[in-house]
């Protein structure tokens, strides 16, 4: 079975204008918010405005629109915090859990843009 999409869920009362949150971008498709509990310097949470729980469902179920603007809303939040790769350094980690074997806590896709220092290794061998 799907992991089912909540609309009570507190990306859904951030869209809703419920909890505040912290903008770095919005536009008409998707919202970008700092995380309130920062795991790096620069730590952006991106998500899509409609209802999908996971990204695997928001890449089967969503728009072309609606995946064209969050790919580049993506790309504009990582100018927007200066962590574009380049010959000096840089970069950034994109972060997107799906279900309880990954952790997912909030059932709506997002995805964590993390920078602003080096992050080590995603994962070790176990």
């Amino acid at each position: 079975m799907p992991f089912a999409y909540d609309d009570q869920n507190i990306f859904a009362k951030i869209l809703r204008g419920e909890i505040p949150n912290d903008t770095v971008l919005e536009t008409q498709h998707t919202l970008a918010f700092r995380d309130i509990h920062p795991q790096a310097p620069d730590h952006v949470l991106v998500i899509p405005k409609g209802p999908y729980a996971t990204y695997d469902h928001f890449a089967l179920a969503a728009s072309d629109e609606e995946i064209v603007d969050f790919t580049r809303t993506l790309g504009e939040v990582a100018r927007a915090v200066g962590a574009q790769p380049s010959e000096a350094g840089g970069g950034f980690r994109l972060i997107s859990n799906a279900g309880e074997d990954a952790v997912q806590e909030v059932p709506h896709m997002h995805v964590h843009l993390v920078a602003g220092r080096p992050l080590g290794r995603i994962l070790q061998p176990a």
